[in-house]
């Protein structure tokens, strides 16, 4: 492998406008197919297989009208006020209005044109009639009865008044006569009177109820009724009367619902504030039209890298190079990864993970060999022979290391889920290209700079720079003896620290993004908040029952079992396709798409609908957002054991490959799994928990992304053995040239630590800057690769390395007789490179 690399760094180097001329044009070529080719992304995280999104499929051909995307549009009244007053209902048929004439909009539902719907059917429905009728009968018959008793009353009057005309006061048997009269009255209006026409009176209230009904006359108590029914059914009011919901169908799925039309949607609404009320957005179409771009706050931490390796370098010509192989590489990876991009079917986390892993490793490649050749220049060759063992050296080093990285990336794909193989491959191109760079352009470049490499020295951090490469005791050669002076302390020291970072792993809980994870000023975020607060939390979480049968029935003994759950708040009425043979109940829980008793709830169902089903013959099944996010959450926790073993089984043959050791490449994964479970429980900590939250500016929710520790996995596992290799690399190479192992722990570790600390800062600051991105789903993972990148470079890899190494002495590179003649002699330190002259090519020796 050296001496491969050896040749081409020389070869390149002699050919330097040529290789240079090369990269312009496959840069130039990919940036005009990137710009032909490229199409929308797609952030729908779906797993084929899993029953939700099999349900979602089916449910696209039974009700094609509803298998577009959806977003909410929330219209809020101020405290206190009815979002049902006239001026109020015309700002909100208004912005029902705009945005349903929006190119893109299929359809939507305006609560107030429900109501009125409503409000018709109730008016003439036979309930509603018959309630009338029987309330004027009562009127009626209370009117006869008083009549009745009028006419009673008034011949009472008139038969007492005669009595006492004839029984003067004091008579003998005035009383009797009296009350004689008065009963006598009594009886013949009863006798005389007309009996109550029952047949008569139900005509003429019937009359009377049919013209108040089509002039909308309804009395006060029967419209109070019908309002209050109505509400209860139509679940886009409040309960207390100031907010009302639109919901917008889109075209296309979600994720796929063209910027534009997210544009003019967040643009409506106008009429709406104008008349006082507070407008709001929410839907995974608006969150990924809003960060499906990248958008130039990456730039921070490549100044800081440029900080770092003006620091490092104490020269600018040095220290710009990376920088520019960086971009180089993963503008050229980029721009593939948009070519392919109806191929590859990009999320807009894709992209992003691609680039940050790009820059990252790209600066990282390119520092390593640049300061070989660097020291080598100091030491006085030639910088022809310098770029050719620099490449053939630290090269070999990037290669492996790259190779890794890739191997990680590429390993997301045996867990068989689109998204997660789409992200995996993205990034292990931009990686690839970052490779290539530092191995072709890199040593072209150097061809054209000769001996200025030095160009540009800064006063003072020159000299300083330079001394440091040359100098025996360094800051890392002290650091080093320290650590193998004392090197069990040094191991309990780093475990302890790192097993209290491990604690807060036992919280975790995984889930997809919702509206509550977007940021805290996004219109998503405040729609979920007053949707959360005037609806309940269950409103954000509905489970989407599908019910296949022809017999409308069964769809209605779904929607009753289903109100006998506790967890389930409401249930709104079965909605069936044109053809018949298909309904959907919406069940609305009780707690948020984050609960775990939501969790239960879903499962609760699934465990119960085998029941409905022998007793129905229906087929039942369950999707929506919440449901999809648990299927995704369980998928990737059932595949993780595979994809770990796979990753690290690669790897692990990698490194024996390159160290020709059994301890090394074990020593380096056992590290990794420190450093993994560190960054993932400070993730908890701050994305869960919310420590320090506040001042990144990221949202605290209750779950953290399903594929964070996948993803964490696969990258920061490569990007943990790019520092094994680069430092224990270097170790072998001297303990190959001098055979003392300890004394090689301190003098690799010296030739190498100023350069991975520098390699580290920046890999830091890169991944951080994405940490203030304005991607709510990249966010978490820029965070734990940040941690995890500082904790393996400085706790594992510059501090349990050096401890475990010094204790194991010579035994850390023991291997077998046998394997090691089963084994290929990669040789990435050099020990084969040999050169007799300048224009001497490598011999065996």
């Amino acid at each position: 492998m050296a001496t491969l690399l050896y040749r081409l760094g020389k070869f390149t180097y002699r050919h330097r406008w040529s290789v240079i001329i090369a990269w312009i044009a496959l840069v130039a070529a990919l940036a005009t197919a990137a710009a032909v080719f490229r199409v929308p992304v797609n952030d729908s995280f779906s797993i084929p297989g899993t029953e939700s999104q099999d349900t979602v499929d089916m449910l696209q051909e039974r009700f094609p009208e509803r298998s577009g995307g959806r977003a909410t549009v929330v219209l809020e009244a101020p405290e206190d006020e009815d979002i049902a007053s006239d001026e109020y209902e015309e700002a909100v048929r208004d912005t029902a209005d705009e945005v349903g004439d929006i190119d893109g909009v299929e359809s939507v539902t305006d609560p107030f044109e429900l109501y009125e719907q409503g409000y018709e059917q109730a008016l003439n429905s036979d309930e509603v009639r018959s309630s009338m009728v029987e309330e004027g009968m009562e009127q009626a018959r209370a009117e006869y009865d008083s009549e009745l008793a009028e006419a009673e009353e008034e011949a009472v009057e008139q038969a007492r008044s005669a009595a006492e005309a004839q029984f003067p006061e004091g008579a003998p048997g005035r009383e009797q006569a009296l009350e004689q009269a008065e009963e006598q009255a009594r009886e013949q209006v009863r006798s005389q009177a007309p009996a109550f026409d029952e047949e008569q009176a139900r005509s003429r209230v019937e009359q009377e109820v049919d013209r108040r009904i089509e002039e909308d006359d309804l009395p006060e108590e029967a419209t109070e009724r019908i309002d209050d029914e109505l509400r209860e059914q139509i679940p886009l009011f409040s309960d207390d009367g100031t907010t009302a919901l639109l919901q917008v169908q889109f075209v296309e799925p979600d994720g796929s619902v063209p910027s534009r039309t997210v544009d003019e949607l967040l643009d409506s609404g106008d009429e709406a504030e104008r008349a006082g009320l507070t407008v709001e957005f929410s839907g995974q179409s608006i969150t990924a039209a809003q960060v499906a771009g990248i958008h130039g706050g990456e730039g921070v931490g490549l100044l800081v890298a440029l900080g770092v390796l003006v620091l490092n370098f104490g020269a600018v010509v040095a220290a710009g190079l990376p920088i520019l192989m960086a971009l180089t590489g993963a503008g050229a990876g980029m721009a593939l990864v948009y070519a392919l991009s109806r191929i590859l079917e990009l999320t807009s986390t894709a992209p992003l993970l691609a680039l940050m892993l790009g820059l990252a490793v790209g600066i990282d490649y390119s520092l390593f060999v640049l300061a070989r050749h660097r020291q080598q220049i100091l030491e006085g060759m030639d910088p022809r022979e310098s770029t050719g063992r620099a490449i053939g050296t630290a090269g070999s080093a990037v290669v492996f290391a790259g190779v890794t990285v890739v191997i990680a990336l590429l390993g997301l794909s045996v867990v068989r889920i689109p998204f997660l193989t789409v992200m995996g491959v993205s990034a292990a191109v931009t990686v690839s290209f970052s490779v290539l760079v530092a191995v072709t352009l890199l040593p072209a470049v150097l061809g054209l700079l000769g001996g200025r490499v030095r160009a540009g020295r800064l006063p003072g951090l020159g000299a300083r720079a330079e001394r440091a490469l040359t100098a025996e005791s360094t800051l890392g050669s002290r650091w080093a003896r320290a650590v193998t002076r004392h090197p069990i302390l040094a191991v309990i020291a780093v475990l302890v620290v790192l097993g209290a970072a491990l604690l807060p792993i036992q919280s975790m809980r995984l889930g997809l993004p919702t509206d509550e994870s977007s940021a805290p000023d996004s219109t998503q975020h405040r729609a979920y908040d007053i949707i959360t607060e005037e609806f309940g939390e269950g409103f954000n979480a509905s489970l989407l029952v599908t019910v296949e049968s022809e017999d409308t029935g069964d769809a209605e003994r779904v929607r009753e079992e289903l109100e006998s759950f506790d967890a389930i708040e409401s249930v709104q009425s079965p909605v069936r396709n044109d053809a018949g043979d298909t309904a959907m109940v919406v069940a609305v829980p009780e707690d948020g798409p984050s609960s775990v008793r939501t969790e239960e709830l879903l499962h609760d169902i699934r465990d119960a609908r085998s029941g409905w089903e022998s007793d129905t013959g229906a087929t039942i099944s369950v999707t929506g957002a919440t449901a999809t996010s648990i299927d995704t959450s369980e998928r990737i926790a059932e595949a993780m054991p595979l994809f770990l073993a796979v990753v690290v089984g690669l790897a692990l043959v990698l490194l024996m490959l390159v160290f020709r050791s059994i301890l090394v490449p074990v020593k380096a994964a056992l590290g990794f799994v420190l450093s993994m479970g560190a960054a993932l429980g400070a993730t908890v900590a701050v994305f869960q928990w919310g420590y320090g939250s506040s001042l990144l500016g990221v949202t605290p929710t209750e779950t953290l992304l399903s594929f964070l520790p996948i993803v964490l996995i696969g990258t920061l596992f490569g990007l943990a053995m790019d520092y094994e290799v680069f430092l224990v690399s270097r170790m072998r190479e001297d303990f190959i040239h001098e055979g003392d192992a300890r004394h090689a722990v301190v003098s690799g570790f010296r030739a190498s630590a100023r350069v991975v600390v520098c390699a580290a800062v920046i890999m830091f600051a890169v991944f951080a800057s994405f940490v203030f991105s304005d991607n709510t789903t990249i966010q978490p993972v820029a965070f734990a690769l940040a941690v995890g990148v500082l904790v393996d470079a400085f706790l594992v890899r510059m501090t349990l390395v050096p401890a475990v190494m010094a204790l194991f002495g010579k035994a850390a590179w023991w291997l077998p007789r046998w394997l090691g003649r089963v084994l290929p002699d990669v040789d990435i330190e050099g020990a084969n490179l040999r050169t007799e002259s300048e224009g001497a090519g490598p011999q065996r020796g």
